[in-house]
């Protein structure tokens, strides 16, 4: 499909590597490049924790828990429940399994090795054939302004539950990250044939991402078409804090405001059935829309809509031009 080109995807959290999966199946390893985000990463009980990247190795790997929809399937909670009888800290899930991810991990970077090799490291362990790489090897982090004070993503999320108002997000040491190379050496490939951002949240996931130096504007000068599957679904997000995030910050949740909030970047974004009627708007934004079922329930709907995305971007690669028009 992609006649030997080469795609990114952008990706973050479950949905993201939902469709990360049906990527992995449709396309070589020398076709593909998956970019996590890694502001939702932090420092719990003295382990480093990548959430968003154990959530792609885990599900491309088949290893994750599809009912939960986070974490390893079969998993146990000895280890919290043990921490929990101590008085330790238990809002963060770590399971038994998933701990080993953390315990190893924390001991590469300790010993010197960045998060690319040791995600590089992962992947080969769990037998997977093509690059999945961190954002950046550095410190970015995400934080929540919200109506109880800045937030780490984390304690927003797994702690909090989401519950706080939030009126902003921030990256704090995003001036001073830099892409990792993995990143790099794809964006600046001359067979790039397509940038996928996965239905990832925009705010949480994708903008960590875009707020890189210099991210951003490699991507609004490649020719290669950008295309968004839209993780909004009548209004709503399937999972996570989407929509709530998009009301609070003064947005209508929306596959218009998906658009806009990628202004500038987007050939084409995929949207849902229930959200046809708001195909004529994005045209007229410049933004080509892809009416599709965008649903993922199991694994032939990662691929058929991995397929269809796929074939949506190289529809639009002839006229880069589109990309430019909203």
């Amino acid at each position: 499909m992609t006649a030997g080109g080469h795609v990114i995807a952008l990706c973050g959290g479950v949905g993201g590597a939902k469709l990360a999966f049906g990527l992995a199946r449709l396309l070589a390893p020398g076709e593909l490049t998956i970019v996590v985000n890694t502001g939702d990463d932090f420092e719990h009980l003295g382990l480093s924790v990548s959430p968003d990247i154990d959530t792609v190795l885990y599900t491309l790997a088949g290893l994750s828990d599809r009912k939960r929809g986070w974490g390893l399937a079969g998993e146990t909670w000895n280890f919290l429940a043990a921490l929990g009888r101590l008085g330790g800290e238990t809002w963060f899930a770590l399971g038994d399994h998933d701990l080993a991810t953390h315990v190893e991990r924390t001991r590469r970077l300790a010993a010197g090795e960045s998060l690319s090799a040791v995600t590089a490291a992962f992947a080969q362990a769990l037998g997977l054939l093509h690059p999945i790489v961190p954002m950046t090897d550095g410190r970015l982090r995400t934080i929540i302004e919200s109506e109880e004070g800045d937030l780490p993503f984390q304690h927003y999320f797994a702690r909090a539950r989401c519950e706080p108002v939030a009126r902003g997000v921030r990256f704090e040491l995003a001036e001073d990250a830099v892409q990792s190379a993995g990143f790099r050496a794809a964006l600046e490939r001359d067979d790039l044939a397509a940038v996928i951002l996965c239905p990832s949240n925009p705010y949480l996931s994708i903008d960590p991402i875009l707020a890189l130096p210099g991210v951003r504007a490699r991507l609004e000068a490649i020719e290669a078409p950008i295309v968004a599957v839209s993780p909004i679904i009548g209004g709503k997000a399937l999972k996570g804090p989407a929509a709530k995030l998009m009301a609070e910050l003064g947005v209508t949740p929306g596959v218009l405001a998906v658009a806009e909030h990628y202004r500038g970047l987007l050939a084409g974004l995929v949207i849902d059935r229930v959200d046809r009627t708001e195909a004529a708007a994005l045209r007229g934004r410049g933004v080509e829309p892809l009416v599709a079922r965008s649903v993922m329930k199991g694994d032939e709907d990662r691929i058929r809509l991995a397929r269809e995305t796929l074939a949506f971007a190289a529809a639009l690669a002839p006229d880069p031009r589109r990309r430019k028009a909203s």
